[in-house]
């Protein structure tokens, strides 16, 4: 099935999200606030949201995959559609690199 098939058939709502977004680097604008321990600068000097071990943002609640921050999270965060182009996107690319992955274990 193609992405446009996929997308006609995928209704993805917050019950159905794989929160891939939250995998993202998101950096941060002076207008967010966004607290100091949540946060990191990268050897680029940009302002991010610091990630776990395992490339979560920290402000992820891994438990429910909801942000604990949600009423306060980042500009960029609130522009990322649920369900829209770029978050269908990310799920396509997350599907094939899990094809990706099946199909090397099986070989």
């Amino acid at each position: 099935m193609n992405r446009v098939e996929r997308e006609k058939k995928a209704r993805i709502t917050c019950a159905a999200c794989d929160s891939l977004c939250c995998q993202l680097t998101v950096v941060l604008e002076e207008r967010d606030t966004i607290p100091a321990h949540l946060t990191t600068r990268l050897p680029s000097g940009l302002h991010v949201m610091a990630k776990d071990e395992d490339g979560w943002c920290v402000a992820l609640d891994g438990q429910q995959m909801r942000c604990r921050i949600y009423a306060s999270r980042p500009i960029v965060c609130r522009s990322f559609v649920m369900g829209g182009p770029y978050c269908r996107a990310e799920r396509d690319e997350h599907a094939r690199q899990k094809d990706r992955t099946i199909a090397l274990q099986l070989t």
